[in-house]
């Protein structure tokens, strides 16, 4: 699928899910059930480990690695927008929290809708990919950025710390910021690639 494609795709599913969780919607009833039936069906140990992957402490650590890597390869855009693109998860993510005000699955609490874990999750593990990528032979740096991506999504829903929308609309979000930097980057090292 083409990225302009792709970025349309996260816009709609990411404003439909955001309406459905501020106004109540079938499909944020739908969410709370599901959740309901599965949090606390896999074991604690697991689950608080895959969650942690999408903190601070450490997914920005594989980030600054990468954006320290291709810093010494000379790709000041790349590391620059990297930087940029886990500078916006906050300042996105935070004022929505506060407006939409989403109490968590397993407490009275609220602020928990889009998941800040998994936006940081996906920023820095796949902002680590596309900063890699060029210099790799073998493309095997998105696909684990998406497996680590998805495990820290499953760890915050099994153990209940989000709603199944919580994770999926931060998906679409940071989506929209990284499909940018990832066509640049696919036009920058498809260029260098020798034809015939």
């Amino acid at each position: 699928m083409a990225p302009p494609v792709l970025l349309a795709l996260c816009a709609v599913l990411f404003a439909v899910i955001t309406w459905q969780v501020a106004a109540d919607g079938p499909l944020r009833s739908l969410d709370e059930r599901v959740e309901l039936r599965i949090v606390g069906h896999a074991p604690r140990v697991l689950t608080d480990q895959l969650s942690d992957l999408g903190s601070t402490q450490v997914a920005l650590p594989v980030l600054a690695a990468a954006v320290a890597y291709a810093l010494w390869r000379g790709r000041r855009f790349a590391a620059l927008y990297a930087v940029l693109a886990m500078v916006t998860v906050p300042v996105l993510v935070s004022p929505l929290k506060a407006v939409i005000d989403r109490q968590g699955p397993l407490t009275e609490a609220g602020g928990f809708y889009p998941s800040g874990h998994s936006a940081t999750a996906m920023v820095a593990y796949c902002g680590a990919a596309l900063l890699l990528s060029p210099d790799l032979r073998r493309r095997w740096a998105m696909p684990v950025a998406l497996v680590l991506t998805l495990a820290t999504g499953i760890g915050l829903v099994l153990r209940g710390y989000h709603w199944p929308l919580d994770v999926i609309g931060s998906w679409c979000l940071c989506g929209m910021i990284l499909l940018p930097f990832s066509l640049r980057n696919t036009r920058r090292s498809s260029s260098r690639t020798p034809t015939g």
